[in-house]
């Protein structure tokens, strides 16, 4: 199977290279794929992600733009399924400027959409958020909730997931869109809440908390989500969406603490800052659809996959230190 995947050398995408190559993924054993990674090498991006496969008979990197029409149509050509990580996704910066996300999560989707049309890839995998959703204050949102999205980055986003949908329902592209809750792990980048965190701490320095850390994420490991695509690829219904979280919920104020003890620090390392524009307060995903159609369950357990992380962190300086 050959498999098209764009910002695979960034945190998410690289993970699910590395364990697509190694054979660490449900139903593909080592060697059964071959894949080709397109990413620009921009914000997140990092070949040093792909390090432990760079050296992969089945793997080939190209360094270029999903909006690069012209390049994406030369090397999507003989693909069997495109799985499309590549984006625009720091709330904050999208609040600063939102002109970068809607050209790379809207554009460069249909830039995708049109090439797998044109040379018959078999399947389109679409990566989104549940940050499409917007805000819930009790309960969990299932897949047929609709669309109402809060930031820029995630009403980009919700723009990519209706143009998805569109090319399956107008032109009978086979597509699938899984919707993950906020992923951790090694290889994030620092401008992410957990990194940020450790990395502040790990330098003696202080950490800013939206206001009074009351809202609410659901907690999910990179490695499931990619475990949970995978499937989604493999065996999802076309046209179908997905949701795919973690199952832990904390306040911010809550995964703060835990981020302190690891570390070793106090609460004098805290520094409140005003809060987010906008700032969502809830986020929760219903997941019956996927544990009962795919048979997923997150593996890893938050207190060990947070702990595991730090670890890394304190690990690699020298790879968010340079």
């Amino acid at each position: 199977m050959r498999i098209f995947v764009t910002g695979g050398a960034g945190f998410i995408g690289s993970q699910y290279v590395r364990a697509l190559l190694s054979g660490e993924l449900p139903g593909t054993p080592a060697g059964a794929a071959r894949v080709t990674v397109l990413d620009v090498l921009g914000h997140g991006g990092d070949l040093r992600n792909l390090a432990p496969v760079s050296g992969h008979p089945g793997l080939t990197f190209v360094r270029g733009d999903i909006r690069d029409a012209q390049l994406v149509d030369e090397v999507v050509r003989g693909h069997d399924a495109i799985v499309h990580f590549a984006a625009e996704s720091h709330v904050d910066r999208s609040i600063e400027d939102a002109h970068a996300f809607v050209s790379t999560n809207v554009l460069g989707t249909q830039v995708l959409l049109d090439a797998a049309r044109r040379h018959g890839v078999g399947r389109f995998a679409h990566v989104s958020t549940d940050e499409v959703y917007g805000s819930i204050p009790v309960g969990s949102w299932t897949e047929e909730q609709p669309l109402a999205p809060n930031s820029p980055y995630a009403a980009s986003k919700a723009g990519s997931d209706l143009l998805v949908l569109a090319a399956h329902r107008t032109h009978g592209l086979d597509t699938v869109i899984t919707r993950c809750s906020n992923n951790y792990g090694p290889h994030q980048d620092p401008e992410k809440v957990i990194p940020r965190f450790v990395t502040n701490l790990l330098r003696g320095r202080r950490v800013p908390l939206y206001g009074e850390g009351a809202n609410v994420r659901e907690w999910l490991h990179v490695a499931d989500h990619c475990a949970a695509v995978h499937l989604a690829l493999r065996n999802g219904r076309s046209g179908h969406v997905y949701n795919v979280g973690g199952g832990t919920e904390l306040t911010n104020r809550e995964l703060t603490a835990l981020l302190l003890e690891i570390c070793g620090s106090g609460w004098d390392m805290v520094e409140r800052v005003a809060d987010r524009l906008g700032h969502d307060q809830r986020y929760s995903l219903d997941m019956a659809k996927i544990r009962r159609e795919l048979g997923f369950t997150p593996r890893q357990s938050f207190d060990t996959g947070l702990k595991d992380t730090v670890e890394w962190y304190r690990e690699n300086a020298s790879w968010w230190n340079g």
